[in-house]
């Protein structure tokens, strides 16, 4: 999607959605009154992750122990959107809601996104693993296709 300074944003898409996960999240409340303004100040933030890096402090650890998954923003905000933060270099952009409960597993959308990102970051292990998929600093290199 983006190549910043300090860190490179990337997103997920479905053989059968013609946009990314990102974008789907995007498009769901660039034009809801209500959110708008907490979608804009998300694409703030990932304009300044570009730029500075996807450190740690950004980010809201919202998977289990053992995997990348973080959601963003940590501020006072509804609006979550979930991400695989790989390293400082390397950020992908899931999809993401509303959070109206106390936990994304309570909420089968946000839980479903949660689970997309764990399976996808499975499969990068695995690829990486077997030489499939090369991982540097802040490139993700394969000509695999992912079965989620």
């Amino acid at each position: 999607m983006e190549e910043g300074i300090q860190c490179t944003l990337c997103s997920i898409q479905f053989n059968s959605e013609d946009t990314s996960e990102y974008e789907r999240f995007y498009n769901k409340f660039i034009e809801d009154a209500k959110l708008n303004r907490d979608l804009l100040r998300i694409v703030q933030i990932l304009g300044k992750i570009a730029d500075e890096g996807a450190l740690e402090r950004r980010f809201r650890p919202e998977g289990k122990m053992n995997d990348s998954v973080v959601a963003l923003p940590v501020l006072s905000s509804k609006l979550r959107l979930y991400c695989l933060r790989l390293s400082n270099g390397i950020l992908i952009l899931g999809n993401g809601g509303v959070k109206n409960s106390r936990t994304y597993e309570e909420d089968d959308s946000l839980r479903g996104y949660v689970l997309n990102l764990q399976k996808f970051e499975e499969l990068l292990k695995e690829g990486h693993k077997n030489g499939s998929v090369i991982i540097t600093e802040r490139i993700i290199e394969t000509d695999n296709t992912f079965e989620l």
